[in-house]
This record gives C-alpha cells, sequence and structure tokens, in this order.
C-alpha cells in the first residue's frame, strides 16, 4: 500500500479563512492581524482583554529519548488535538514554531505529519511570519551596539575579554561557532574573539517565550548580561541602552500566530527554543491565551521527556504559574525496537523480545513524569509495521509501570485515529487527580538543582564540575541570581550526556563543561558533555533535496 508524503497531504488541505478559525475562539476580524489568508497574529488588545482569565485544562505531550526511528511527538500533539474536537471538547493546539537550520539539516520540518498536520505546512517551515528573523535582527542589534559602544570610548569600562554576548543566525553554521570580529584596522574597532549560536538558542528567544507582555519583555531584555568590567561586574543590555529598541523590533513577533488543522481546528504556533540547548517550549503568553478561549489546550515540549518536559515543568510552568493536568508521552514500537539493540534496516521485521528490552527507557520517562505529581497516559504512535504482538508488549509493560498504553493511528486516520486516546485524555484532565510540583525549591542553590536533575532524572550517580565552575554559581548566588532554575544543555539521544548510551542507563557521570547567566530569561544555562549552541549540517544536508518542482511548489519539506 502506498501513503502520500506529508507536503502532497498539506497541498490537498480544505484549508477555511483565518477569521473563521479565530471565531471559533471569540475572536472577531479586529482580533487578527491577517498574513495572507490563512495565518494571523492575535492582537494585543485581545490578549489583554483576556489575561487572567485561564481556565482550561493543559495537556502536555512529550516523548521517548529520540531515535532515527521517529517518534512523532508534534503528530500526536496535533492528533490529540483533533480527537478532542472530534468527541466534541473546544480544544486547541500550542506548538513551537520551525528553525531553519533544522530544516535544512537532519529535521526537515516541524509541523507534524500525515493527516495530522498543522498547516501551512511549507510557511511554517520556512519564514512564516517572520518572528525568528524579528529575534535574529533584535539579537544583532544588541550586538553592533555593544561593539559600537566599545569603538566610541568605551563609557561602561567593558572588558572586551570578557564579552558575553555572541551573535545568532538561523543556520546550522559550524565554521561561525568560534570567529575574530573587528578586524581590519582601527576604523573597524577593537579585534576580540567571538562566535556565533543558532537563533533559537539566543536569550532573546528564550525571553520572548517567557515574557507575560511587552513591559515584562522590554524589563527582560534590559536584564541581560552582555559583558563585565574590569573589576568583574556585570555590564547589562540597558546600560548599552538597547531594550527599547529590541522591544520594537520584537513587538509584533510576541503577538501568537493563529493557523490551522488539516481537520480546521484552532492552532497558536509561537516561539521555538531548543530544548537540548534551551528550555525547548512555546511561549507562555500564546499558552495562556489559548487557556482562557479553549477549554482544552495540547502543547508540547522538544525532544525527550529528560530535557523538553523537564524545563517545561521546572522552568516554564515555575515561571507562569501553569500546572499541567496530563501528560501525554509518546513512544513508538520502531523506538523501543531501536532501544533494544535493531537495527534502523531490521525495524520491519517483528521482534517483541527487542520491544521488550527497549521499554526501560520508556519506563524511566513515565517514573520521571509521575515525580512531577502529574498523571501520565502513553500514546504508542502506530507505524505501519507494528505487529499486533509488538503493540501488546508496550501495553502489558506499561501496565506493569502504573500507567496505561493507548494505541493511536492519527498520522493515517486523523482525528478518527486518535479518538480512543482523546475520551481518555480528556477524562483524566477533567478528574483533577493531578497534584505538579516541581521537582525542586528555589531556595536551593544553583549546584543543588543541577543535582537533583542529574540524579532524579538522568539517574547519573554524580555530577562532575570544577572548581571555576562551582565558584562562578557561588558568585552569581551572591549577586542575587541563587533563585534561579536551571537550564540543562546536554544530548537529547540519552538519559546520560552520551549520545550513544541508549536505553536507561545508570552509574554515569554528568560533566559540566561551562555555566551561562540568562539573567534576562531567568534562568542558569548548564552546558554538560559535547553539546553545541551552534549545530552543524550532516554529511548529507535535508537541504541538497529541496527546491523548486516546475509548478513553483516546494519539493523536499516533510
Amino acid at each position: 500500500m502506498s501513503y502520500k508524503s506529508d507536503i502532497e497531504i498539506a497541498r490537498e488541505a480544505k484549508k477555511r479563512p483565518i477569521q473563521e478559525i479565530g471565531a471559533k475562539l471569540g475572536m472577531s476580524h479586529d482580533d487578527l492581524l491577517p498574513y495572507g489568508h490563512d495565518k494571523a497574529k492575535v492582537s494585543q488588545p485581545f490578549i489583554d482583554s483576556v489575561q487572567g482569565k485561564e481556565n482550561g485544562k493543559l495537556i502536555l505531550v512529550t516523548a521517548i529519548n529520540p531515535t532515527p526511528a521517529g517518534e512523532g511527538k508534534t503528530t500526536t500533539t496535533v492528533g490529540l488535538g483533533d480527537g478532542l474536537n472530534r468527541i466534541g471538547k473546544n480544544a486547541m493546539i500550542c506548538i513551537r514554531e520551525a528553525s531553519l537550520g533544522p530544516n535544512f539539516g537532519m529535521k526537515g520540518g516541524a509541523a507534524g505529519g500525515g493527516y495530522a498536520q498543522v498547516v501551512p505546512m511549507e510557511d511554517m517551515n520556512l519564514h512564516f511570519t517572520g518572528d525568528f528573523h524579528a529575534i535574529t535582527s533584535a539579537h544583532s542589534l544588541l550586538s553592533a551596539m555593544l561593539d559600537n559602544h566599545i569603538y566610541w570610548g568605551n563609557e561602561q569600562d567593558i572588558d572586551i575579554r570578557r564579552v558575553q554576548w555572541r551573535r545568532v543566525v538561523d543556520m546550522n553554521d559550524r565554521a561561525l561557532r568560534q570567529i575574530n570580529v573587528s578586524l581590519g584596522g582601527v576604523a573597524n574597532g577593537f579585534p576580540r574573539e567571538g562566535g556565533f549560536d543558532i537563533t533559537v538558542a539566543s536569550e532573546v528567544m528564550a525571553i520572548l517565550c517567557l515574557a507575560k507582555d511587552l513591559k515584562d519583555l522590554e524589563q527582560r531584555l534590559g536584564d541581560m548580561i552582555v559583558a563585565y568590567r574590569r573589576d568583574r561586574s556585570p555590564v547589562f543590555c540597558r546600560d548599552i541602552k538597547a531594550e527599547g529598541a529590541m522591544a520594537v523590533l520584537l513587538k509584533d513577533a510576541m503577538q501568537p500566530n493563529l493557523v490551522q488543522t488539516l481537520e480546521n481546528n484552532p492552532a497558536f504556533v509561537h516561539g521555538g527554543p531548543f530544548a537540548n540547548i534551551a528550555h525547548g517550549c512555546n511561549s507562555v503568553i500564546a499558552t495562556q491565551t489559548a487557556l482562557t478561549v479553549a477549554d482544552y489546550v495540547v502543547t508540547e515540549a522538544g525532544f525527550g521527556a529528560d530535557l523538553g518536559a523537564e524545563k517545561f515543568m521546572n522552568i516554564k510552568c515555575r515561571k507562569a504559574g501553569l500546572a499541567p493536568d496530563c501528560v501525554v508521552l509518546v513512544a513508538t514500537v520502531r523506538a523501543m525496537k531501536m532501544n533494544g539493540g535493531v537495527a534502523k534496516a531490521d525495524l520491519g521485521a517483528e521482534n517483541v523480545e527487542a520491544v521488550m528490552e527497549g521499554c526501560a527507557n520508556l519506563g524511566r520517562h513515565i517514573g520521571n513524569l509521575k515525580s512531577f505529581g502529574v498523571p501520565v497516559v502513553v500514546a504508542i504512535n502506530h507505524f505501519v509495521t507494528d505487529t499486533e504482538a509488538e503493540i501488546q508488549a508496550v501495553k502489558d509493560y506499561v501496565e506493569t509501570q502504573g500507567s496505561e498504553a493507548i494505541l493511536s493511528r492519527h498520522w493515517e486516520l486523523g482525528s478518527e485515529g486518535s479518538e480512543a486516546l482523546a475520551r481518555r485524555v480528556a477524562e483524566i484532565a477533567d478528574s483533577g487527580v493531578s497534584q505538579f510540583a516541581p521537582l525542586y525549591r528555589d531556595e536551593l542553590t544553583l549546584f543543588e538543582k543541577i543535582e537533583r536533575i542529574a540524579k532524579g532524572i538522568y539517574r547519573a550517580d554524580e555530577v562532575l564540575a570544577d572548581k571555576k565552575i562551582r565558584d562562578q554559581l557561588k558568585l552569581w548566588e551572591d549577586q542575587g541570581y541563587g533563585h534561579l532554575p536551571v537550564c540543562m544543555a546536554k544530548t537529547q539521544y540519552s538519559f546520560s550526556t552520551d549520545p550513544n548510551l541508549r536505553g536507561a542507563p545508570t552509574g554515569h557521570s554528568v560533566p559540566v563543561r561551562e555555566v551561562r547567566l540568562s539573567a534576562g530569561a531567568g534562568f542558569v544555562v548548564v552546558v554538560c558533555g559535547e553539546i553545541m549552541t551552534m549545530p552543524g549540517l550532516p554529511r548529507v544536508p535535508a537541504a541538497e533535496n529541496i527546491h523548486l518542482n516546475a509548478e513553483g511548489q516546494i519539493e523536499g519539506l516533510f
């Protein structure tokens, strides 16, 4: 049996005018700022008018550690949202925007798949409404103003050896990780070492996704530390007088983007911090606005639950006062087999023993999520090669973990295939059994918070950090930043910092290579192992297969 590609399905979508989608949420024409016929930004006056009225149920979709077999977290998020609407619920989804770098590298797209997609798929995976360009521009403006300040006399007495602010671009470009700037003589400034991160790792992105309004946005931008003086005192963005102009560039980007699923259900797509190097969740303003206009809001957190879900709970929920009512943990039979040692080329053959062996990774995630006091349902994202015996093996294992697994065929059937999952999730969300609490208290030291995550979530024996890092953490505590949560930057492929260590490893160590203070976003980034804040392209980038066909249509996105 042959199946249509994601992009073919998306092209056949019978989209409704975006004003009709907004009307489902109680939005008038004046509440929307259209970008063409099928996408729009929600106006700030409307957001202000509903602020503080959140009463919807919040459902988090997360997943096991990603494998080359694919898990389909966004596909499940979309399918569940459509399923909830199918059973008569007023539901919508909130997901992140796609970064150009991974789309042209390995990922290929971030709008779901099969018959559980958000459209317009091509726009979402490319320039969309320009939010990421605005973030890149605002970040670059500060970079330019910082070097300009140094050039024109350095009134703030910045030690150019201690400039913390790196540049960003929304592409995977390893050649820019470490560079020298201001070369070429006196007219170009004072030469120093610098570098680039990818835009989705920018603190500006983190701030946009955590700010509650434009005033809070500008305050947080001003709080960012860009450099240190010779006496080691911090230089803030506000000292460079850049936060006002940056906020102007970000004014429209702060407004959530409204689009629709293939089944014409509403979706907010807004913000996009990476989960392996940032906090991996869509914007607070989108989630809170959705909770005022829908009875059920399905959102997702990036990569596996050890990264995205942990940061959703410990950073986003803590900062925004949110509490999930249910967590859906996505797993596939194929991924279980890969965790059980089966090669990708052999995944089509039935192997119940490998499924059972690979379930350890799933079990670890179930236990971790339950430690936050939230009920967990496992969604088995169905693939056509799955056998009844393999599916039953996953269901039986999940039952031994005190949870339940439900087969969902949303990729193939849309909401018809996710109806059973939707009914169970709604039942749990409505029951009020969730007793959400973050993993650690604000009062713990920064290093204790790192240990809580490393030992409690990763199941490591120890955290390895040299005296320089421990002293830096202590200095930030003395400066009043000790109450901040920590944002762990590590590989998404394993509970450990070794991407090749699959399953549910124990007895490992978590080496801390670097710590960064994101004072504006309000967390401390802890870089572990060999994780890069600027990804590189693979040997054969997805970009090689992306092109326009004879009809001028985009090919190669998936």
